[in-house]
């Protein structure tokens, strides 16, 4: 590993690597003892086609929906499976599917688990869990009573980034973690807004903070702490393009600034337009050591403190930190059973969302992103938009622990 002090940090800008051997973070990432199978249903063929149920030597998938027959035949083809159906509804009915894969609009979320949990099925749903306060109550509330697992497919808690970062973290690297930070930047998802017949779709003019969980997630998959309040700001342009959307939202950028239960800070940035490379970022402040993920063309790198001394500008002594370029390891290539070890999105996750799932279900355990921590990512969104729509208010966010 080389070390460079912070001048020659700036001027060597994202020249020097070196390799850092880390441990996975995940201990499930390992084959299983037992060989049970689980016999899976996934719903939602576009971002439902990303994952490696049927390359999981626990896994059977047993059937395939969307309302759309092209992507239904496209489920199909991906997961080598011969049996589909039009619905949900008709897809639940089934007695050999025990869980069920949701990859449906985000507004569709918590009626679609109530759904598969009444009808006695395990759920597996991308993000967010919920769009507003009521949907988490009534997420929480059905899953508590219907004894079934609830794994929210939360892809930054599996981002490799993440997994390093919790290593650190459990290591005693950063010391005290006093700030953190993440930035969320999807600039032109209003090409997502209508679709090809020019009808909206769920996402026109959708609040930034209602999808916050690849912000939140780079704090609390890390340290376990909880956002407890919250002030927001919002920025529009009155473009028109915002006019008439379903959620009155003004706003293409949000930003947050949060407070942990540990009295932290932890800001968050969600954004859909402006001068910005898209990227999903996190960084972590501690007394002892700081970790910046990669952020397109800068790599990922950890800022260690040390005794060296130097001037500023001015001639005012200054600390100089030692500053180490870390090349990230390939944890999607370490330990994972079967065939599902894969270069995938959202920094090589799926694989590991795929097998924690699974895993779950076979050891009858808790998966890492249960409801308590899917609502721990998801309300502080929806409570920092309410914030930006009162100018800025500083709210309370309710803890579901």
């Amino acid at each position: 590993m080389e070390k460079i002090n912070r001048r020659q940090f700036i001027s060597q800008f994202g020249l020097a690597t070196a390799a850092m051997c880390v441990s996975p973070r995940f201990a499930f990432a390992k084959p299983l003892a037992s060989d049970k199978k689980i016999r899976l249903g996934v719903v939602g063929g576009n971002f439902g086609l990303g994952f490696f149920f049927h390359e999981h030597p626990n896994c059977i998938v047993e059937a395939v929906s969307d309302l759309d027959t092209q992507r239904r035949n496209k489920l199909m083809e991906v997961y080598q499976c011969k049996k589909s159906y039009e619905s949900l509804e008709k897809l639940l009915r089934d007695p050999k599917v025990e869980a069920v894969a949701l990859f449906t609009p985000a507004p569709d979320h918590v009626r679609h688990t109530i759904q598969c949990l009444e009808a006695g099925k395990h759920v597996l749903c991308a993000v967010p869990a919920a769009m507003n306060e009521e949907e988490c109550h009534q997420l929480f509330e059905a899953v508590k009573r219907s004894g079934l697992t609830y794994m929210m497919a939360e892809t930054t808690t599996y981002r490799e980034e993440t997994m390093m970062a919790q290593e650190f973290y459990r290591a005693g690297k950063f010391g005290n973690i006093f700030s953190s930070a993440a930035q969320y930047y999807h600039p032109g998802l209003e090409t997502l807004y209508f679709d090809d017949n020019k009808k909206p779709t769920w996402r026109h003019g959708l609040p930034p903070m209602l999808y916050p969980t690849h912000v939140t997630s780079f704090l609390i998959a890390v340290t376990g702490e909880r956002l407890v309040s919250v002030a927001c700001n919002g920025w529009g342009d009155g473009s028109p393009l915002l006019n008439n959307n379903p959620y009155g939202n003004p706003f293409w950028n949000e930003t947050a600034l949060f407070r942990t239960d540990k009295g932290n800070s932890f800001m968050g940035e969600v954004c859909w337009r402006g001068a910005l490379v898209g990227v999903e970022r996190g960084q972590w402040h501690g007394d002892k050591m700081s970790y910046y993920s990669e952020y397109k063309g800068l790599g990922s790198h950890q800022v260690v403190s040390s005794e060296m001394q130097g001037k500023d500008e001015g001639g005012f002594v200054v600390d100089e930190p030692e500053m180490h370029f870390v090349e990230m390891k390939p944890f999607w290539k370490t330990g994972l059973p079967g065939k599902i070890s894969h270069i995938s999105g959202h920094g090589n996750s799926h694989c590991f969302i795929t097998h924690e799932f699974i895993s779950s279900l076979v050891e009858n355990r808790k998966p890492g992103v249960d409801v308590h921590e899917a609502l721990a990512y998801t309300i502080p969104g929806i409570i920092a938009h309410k914030s930006a729509m009162h100018d800025g208010e500083l709210l309370k966010i309710q803890v579901f622990d």
